[in-house]
């Protein structure tokens, strides 16, 4: 397999990708309730790991899923494009719909059951309102499906760790959203492939003090990126914040996609 490395460098640019279907299945059936009040403040952490969404860049546009969709955590990142099934009648506004970010699970015995072994999204109450009413009963089928997200920045990662742990929370995806591998390497070391600890949280138990970090990331597409001494030498006890500016903006996410040997 061929190996491309960008140094420094990791990102998936999606200016024209937003909203786009990622060619699965559409029109798949659902429902939808909602959580949280206007301002969102009730839905702005959950079990992805991002600890403040609102701060975070994710916005109000937001979803606990149910488990058959959440699938784990696996889904957080995602984006998912959703349509309310039904006339104006029945509270539903008449609109192309919203596109959410997966920011949580619902968890099974919640309140009215809906979210117990049955495709089901809980919105934030602003993604809510823009598909329906929330003065309707706040219950809605809907139509669904995933599509790529809008992200600027580059990927964003989270380091907090000390010597014989390290955990990454990896965030602002673009295209596809969602993670399925994340490895590291200390140095000039081999690829660590790292654990999913929960959500978009990552983990190792290897000792990396003093190493400059590399990072490969594989999205829930296949594709995978890499970004080469993205992080300075560790100390024992760190909290860090890598944020990986789009210095490439305007070019096709594809040309951007790397492949590595062994991840």
């Amino acid at each position: 397999m061929a190996q491309l490395f960008v140094a420094g460098l990791c990102v998936l640019v999606s200016i024209f990708w937003f909203g786009e279907s990622l060619g699965g299945v559409e029109g798949l059936k659902a429902h939808a309730t909602f959580l949280g009040g206007s301002d969102a403040v009730g839905t702005n952490n959950g079990a992805c790991g991002y600890s403040n969404v609102l701060a975070m860049g994710y916005g109000t546009m937001t979803a606990a899923l149910s488990a058959p969709i959440f699938r784990e955590g696996k889904s957080c990142g995602a984006c998912y494009k959703l349509r309310c099934r039904g006339s104006e009648s029945v509270g539903c506004r008449s609109n192309d719909g919203v596109v959410v970010t997966v920011t949580d699970v619902c968890p099974e015995r919640s309140v009215g059951g809906w979210c117990d072994g049955q495709p089901h999204f809980r919105l934030s109450e602003p993604a809510f309102a823009q598909i329906a009413e929330p003065k309707s009963g706040g219950l809605v089928e809907v139509d669904y499906e995933k599509v790529s997200c809008d992200r600027r920045g580059g990927m964003h990662f989270l380091l907090v760790g000390h010597t014989h742990f390290l955990q990454i929370l990896v965030h602002n995806v673009g295209g596809c959203g969602d993670v399925a591998a994340v490895s590291v390497k200390g140095g000039t070391g081999p690829w660590i492939r790292m654990s999913r600890s929960w959500g978009q949280l990552w983990h190792t138990g290897e000792v990396l003090d003093g190493q400059a970090l590399s990072i490969s990331v594989t999205m829930g597409d296949g594709k995978v990126c890499v970004s080469n001494n993205f992080a300075d030498c560790m100390n024992k006890i760190y909290t860090h914040t890598i944020d990986r500016r789009n210095t490439a903006r305007g070019v096709d996410a594809q040309f951007l996609m790397l492949q590595q040997d062994g991840l």
